[in-house]
């Protein structure tokens, strides 16, 4: 079971990504905080739920939580200043658009950049330990696989809205018999595999 982590009357947000190890699209960011009280068996790091059990998540950290932002880095900002810059500035930006100014902020992975003098706490594997950062991860995921679905019908050929950019063969395929499109990230090795060093 995930953890709610919160020191009562200090509100925390929990901040995580989708879509860093993509070869097309933004990488977003989520940023969310929940009330002490909220529960969810459910619940769980969102690469783990099917699409129907995160679409419903979706709904419930939306209506529950204290608040929650999304936000994203596209693929020219990641190509210019690398995809684990963006994805902490996506997380900046949603921070950004909190309501209530959290306390503290927990994030998944084990980097990130000091935000507004905030203390905050890097946990790998965090969307699997904690409820707030799970929730960031859902939202962060369900809102990009959105943003492909609606670029996929401009661009067809690539399978978007299956692969949501990631580097399947048949993605890659794609990329070898139609080019690139605007929206990949032309810093990355688009043919051929490469290392994700985790965060």
């Amino acid at each position: 079971m995930l953890l709610n982590n919160l020191i009562k009357g200090f509100p925390e947000a929990g901040c995580d990504e989708a879509g860093r190890g993509c070869l097309a699209g933004p990488v977003f960011s989520a940023a969310v905080i929940l009330p002490e009280d909220f529960r969810s068996e459910l619940l769980n790091d969102s690469k783990k739920l099917s699409e129907k059990q995160r679409s419903h998540l979706r709904i419930l950290i939306e209506r529950e939580s204290i608040c929650w932002a999304v936000a994203s880095c596209d693929n020219l900002e990641i190509d210019r200043i690398n995809i684990l810059n963006c994805s902490i500035l996506a997380m900046h930006r949603a921070l950004d658009q909190l309501s209530v100014r959290p306390a503290h902020i927990i994030v998944d992975g084990n980097r990130f950049k000091l935000y507004e003098n905030i203390p905050h706490t890097t946990v790998i594997k965090g969307d699997g330990k904690y409820l707030s950062i799970a929730a960031a991860s859902v939202l962060a995921k369900t809102y990009r696989d959105d943003f492909m679905k609606v670029i996929h019908e401009k661009y067809p050929h690539y399978d978007w809205n299956q692969n949501k950019g990631y580097p399947t063969a048949f993605h890659r395929r794609a990329i070898i018999n139609y080019g690139i499109t605007p929206f990949h990230r032309r810093s990355f090795k688009l043919t051929e595999p490469q290392r994700m060093i985790d965060f």
